[in-house]
């Protein structure tokens, strides 16, 4: 008789907590939807890519991006993206997975973890490491070695951190 009480008191329990849990569980996973469907176009995508040698007339022997299909898809397609803002010069932007000092340039990455941003309209002037969601046309070049191998055509700024 005992653990039967104990059972029960313990399905009670089990059951209450349930109840409260349950309506947390479903905001949390609709905030994880909503953000997430925000950026169309990851870096982990961009990172999917292969290289291949061939003859450079300037250079010699160069490697040459191959962008996989899922990308080659999204040519001229309207994505979201995020990142953190590089800057070129004073007028051009790259949009970069990691922040300045573990960027493209400084060695610690490739190529393919960086975006050329040609902005919709005057460029606005940003910050460097300014996280920014930006919406845009999405280009990708594997013939040109001076060219960055992903651009962000059209873009506007759809969100931005200080």
């Amino acid at each position: 008789m005992r653990n039967y009480i104990k059972l029960i008191l313990a399905f009670v329990v089990f059951i209450s907590l349930m109840s409260f849990s349950d309506s947390k569980t479903t905001t949390i996973k609709s905030v994880v939807k909503t953000s997430v469907a925000n950026d169309t176009l990851t870096w982990k995508m961009l990172g999917d890519i292969k290289y291949t040698r061939k003859k450079h007339a300037t250079y010699g022997e160069v490697e040459f991006p191959q962008v996989n299909m899922k990308l080659k898809m999204m040519q001229k397609k309207t994505v979201y993206m995020s990142g953190f803002i590089v800057p070129i010069d004073n007028k051009n932007y790259a949009l970069s997975k990691n922040v300045f000092a573990a960027c493209f340039f400084c060695g610690k990455s490739g190529p393919e973890t960086i975006a050329g941003i040609k902005f919709k309209g005057t460029t606005p002037k940003l910050k460097t490491d300014t996280y920014v969601t930006l919406k845009g046309t999405f280009r990708y070049n594997e013939t040109d070695v001076e060219d960055w191998i992903y651009h962000i055509e059209n873009a506007e700024i759809i969100s931005q951190s200080k």
